[in-house]
This record gives structure tokens, C-alpha cells and sequence, in this order.
């Protein structure tokens, strides 16, 4: 299974298109908020999009978080500004041991993360668009192959 990962594209979809088309065949894409209109446009064009609502989502009526089942793996997507992600992962830590998740996709820093914190993966792809620091774009891979993630970020 290969799974694809936007967050922050605030709506330049070109930008978002052409990591799409970086990306080859995936099977999912997980879209970790702002915007929801973008994974909205993805839907559109034939994707099987997973997304949550972010903190410039204003009034969208659409969950802020999701935990999705994917190859026997439990996924809890969120953007992270519920969490405060942007003073560290405490709070989405305990989100994450609370619901049993081995993976949690989660935006709103703009700075792309791959790390393991006690057996579970954090993963943020970063912003393609207005990455945190200057520097080229980045999104993410999620494989998931007998049972093994394989995680990457890519830059645009």
C-alpha cells in the first residue's frame, strides 16, 4: 500500500499537483489540513483522499482529526494545531498512546518531521508550499508492505 501525504497547500493546487504526479501510484492520499478545499479538488480528480480540517479551514464543517484503519495499521490523521504541535508533541503524544495509533500524520509546523517517539511514528510532510525556513517544498510516502512502514519526505 502506498499512501501519499499533503498538508499546507493553502490552496496553490498546481503546486500540489505536480508533488501528486512525483508521487507515481499511490492508493491513498492523506491530507493533513489547510486546506480542505484542496483534498476536496483531489476527491475531484479521482483520488481516494483522507483529510481533516486545519486552523485556516475558518467555518468548514469537517473533523479536525481521524483514525483510520490502513493495511493493519491504526492511523491517526490530524493537523496538530488542536495539539499545539508548534511547542511539541506532548499533547499529541498522549492522543496517539490513548487510541493505540502506530502512525500519526499531523501538519500545521510547515516543517517536515519522520521520527519514531516510543515505538510510534510521527510524520508531517512539511508544507510544498510554504515550507518553514525557506528551502524547496516537501511531502511524504507512507508504505506499508507485510506489515512494515517505510516512510519518506520528498522535496518538490
Amino acid at each position: 500500500m502506498k499512501i501519499g501525504v499533503l498538508s499546507d497547500t493553502h490552496g496553490l493546487k498546481s503546486i500540489a499537483e505536480k508533488a501528486l504526479d512525483n508521487m507515481g501510484d499511490i492508493d491513498i492520499l492523506l491530507h493533513a489540513g489547510d486546506l480542505v478545499a484542496d483534498a476536496r479538488h483531489f476527491e475531484n480528480k479521482g483520488y481516494k483522499v483522507y483529510f481533516v480540517a486545519g486552523n485556516c479551514d475558518g467555518h468548514i464543517f469537517e473533523p479536525t482529526e481521524k483514525i483510520l484503519e490502513i493495511q493493519g495499521k491504526k492511523i491517526f490523521l490530524t493537523h496538530g494545531h488542536a495539539y499545539r504541535v508548534q511547542y511539541g508533541y506532548d499533547k499529541l503524544f498522549n492522543r496517539a498512546k490513548e487510541i493505540s495509533a502506530d502512525i500519526v500524520v499531523f501538519g500545521h509546523t510547515h516543517v517536515p518531521e519522520n521520527t519514531y517517539i516510543d515505538n510510534i511514528l510521527f510524520f508531517n510532510p512539511g508544507s510544498i508550499v510554504l515550507p518553514r525556513g525557506g528551502g524547496p517544498g516537501t511531502y511524504g510516502i507512507l508504505e506499508i508492505i507485510d506489515g512494515q512502514i517505510n516512510a519518506r519526505l520528498n522535496t518538490i
